[in-house]
């Protein structure tokens, strides 16, 4: 499995070897120990699924606090999104920058979200289908949720703001400098 770290280094692009013939495909997704043997030792605890039947749906930009803190590892089965982190993290020298990357059933790459950092996605295909391993289990009262389209954060949406799908809760979001400090650098 290859390992690249993006723009903020603790964010990574994971993509794990496809191998093809005339039946399909087979590929090992996951092996905690060969990227144990590369340095990635997370613990995972749940699985999720969505799947969003129009371009421009997004989800996000979420985090959980302590105790239920979770890292997330994403892929996509079918489909494509424009998948983002950002730091939240208070002393970090990449304090509210973000690390993006195209995930998609063509490209097969996957990206670690760690703890401290907001996540969210947006669907560039119709009928996208996300699968996300987790490293903590959802914890309703540790749910936190910025605004998407937060000016100081400016992220570069692959959607008009007006075309953009939400859930009413995203669309309500606060905006980052309104939200206490979550997450401290160490």
């Amino acid at each position: 499995m290859k390992i690249e770290p993006l723009n903020i280094p603790e964010v990574l692009l994971i993509t794990p070897p496809k191998f093809g013939d005339s039946r399909g495909f087979f590929s090992e997704t996951w092996s905690a120990a060969k990227l144990g043997a590369q340095g990635f030792n997370e613990h995972f605890v749940q699985d999720n699924h969505s799947l969003s039947a129009q371009p421009g749906t997004i989800r996000g930009l979420h985090c959980q606090l302590a105790p239920s803190i979770q890292g997330k590892l994403v892929r996509v089965i079918k489909g494509a999104i424009w998948d983002v982190a950002v730091d939240i993290r208070h002393g970090s020298p990449t304090y509210g920058k973000y690390a993006a990357a195209i995930l998609s059933e063509a490209n097969w790459a996957q990206l670690w979200i760690p703890g401290g950092f907001l996540h969210g996605f947006c669907t560039i295909e119709p009928n996208t289908e996300v699968i996300y391993k987790v490293t903590g289990d959802y914890d309703r009262a540790a749910e936190r949720a910025v605004i998407w389209n937060d000016p100081t954060l400016a992220l570069p949406w692959p959607v008009e703001p007006g075309k953009a799908l939400l859930s009413d809760k995203d669309m309500v979001a606060p905006r980052l400098a309104d939200c206490e400090p979550w997450f401290n650098y160490k």
